[in-house]
């Protein structure tokens, strides 16, 4: 176990890239995470206003770096992915945990490049048999250099856990699970929502591959995580934001249970404060959690 080689990759960047974009990439991403017939400021180009999460699409999309071991989006977790296929010989799994966005400002909805830069910012331990956390950060900025959001990501590595390393922090929210919600928000994740997803960012087989799901013990693909969380963004932007995306500042979620197409989701907020609220996103049928440890936060001028 080469626990010394992979704890040099902490505080490494990965590289940069480029990502542009026309208003057709931001409509299809905000008809990927759900944006209806009353949400045409997301999806029609007169007028059109940003839906801050595009920008997460840009965490996992611009560059494909295709191995013999792997094919996929690039992203920063994919040279520590290589690195231990190296070291142990074997595909050691991998399971993205939870995911930041923080903005800064907005982008033009319409035309654009993002400057992309990726790096690995640390290393948890999960203990033995656990594996480790990759945390990876993705600036996001525009073509003037100018900083626009940062995605913030972590991702379990199935090997190398037990080093005695950092444990994982905890996230700044508790949910109170002791009053009734604040926001009830209803959608629907369509049949077709993974494969319109994946036009944007995540083409992974996990996605669209009944039998690649099924060698995995699952009943069918599961939705990108990504996508859950444009999703909350979008309803809880459409719940308090009123018709001004750009008020969003800062959306965390924990990635908890598999959502499955044509799922029926529910999410579940509750006011903590000026500008922030904590939300939870659930299966309706069963109750399962989604996402969990949610934090929304929004300038309320």
């Amino acid at each position: 176990m080469n626990i010394d080689g992979l704890l040099a990759y902490e505080g490494r960047l990965v590289g940069t890239r480029k990502m542009e974009y026309t208003w057709r990439d931001h409509a299809l991403y905000a008809l990927s995470v759900g944006a209806n017939e009353n949400e045409l400021e997301y999806t029609y180009e007169k007028n059109m206003k940003p839906l801050p999460t595009f920008m997460s699409a840009a965490y996992w999309n611009g560059q494909f770096n295709v191995t013999p071991q792997r094919s996929g989006p690039y992203s920063p977790y994919t040279e520590l992915l290589e690195y231990s296929i190296q070291d142990l010989g074997k595909w050691p799994g991998g399971t993205h945990m939870e995911q930041e966005l923080e903005v800064f400002r907005p982008f033009d909805p319409i035309k654009g490049t993002f400057i992309l830069r990726d790096k690995i910012r640390r290393i948890y331990d999960r203990g033995e048999g656990k594996g480790v956390m990759v945390a990876t950060e993705t600036e996001v900025c525009d073509e003037a250099g100018r900083l626009l959001a940062v995605n913030r990501g972590g991702h379990l590595l199935s090997a190398y856990g037990g080093f005695g390393g950092e444990k994982i922090p905890k996230p700044d929210v508790q949910i109170p699970e002791d009053r009734e919600p604040d926001y009830v928000i209803d959608d629907y994740i369509s049949k077709t929502q993974n494969l319109l997803y994946r036009l944007t960012s995540d083409t992974l087989p996990a996605h669209v591959d009944q039998e690649y799901a099924e060698s995995r013990g699952w009943k069918a693909p599961i939705m990108q995580g990504l996508c859950n969380q444009g999703f909350a963004a979008r309803m809880l932007i459409g719940a308090v934001c009123k018709g001004s995306p750009e008020k969003m500042k800062r959306i965390y979620v924990q990635f908890r249970s598999f959502c499955y197409i044509g799922t029926e989701i529910r999410l579940l907020g509750w006011n903590d404060g000026e500008g922030r609220i904590v939300f939870r996103v659930v299966d309706r049928e069963n109750g399962a959690k989604i996402l969990d440890k949610g934090i929304f936060e929004y300038n309320v001028n």
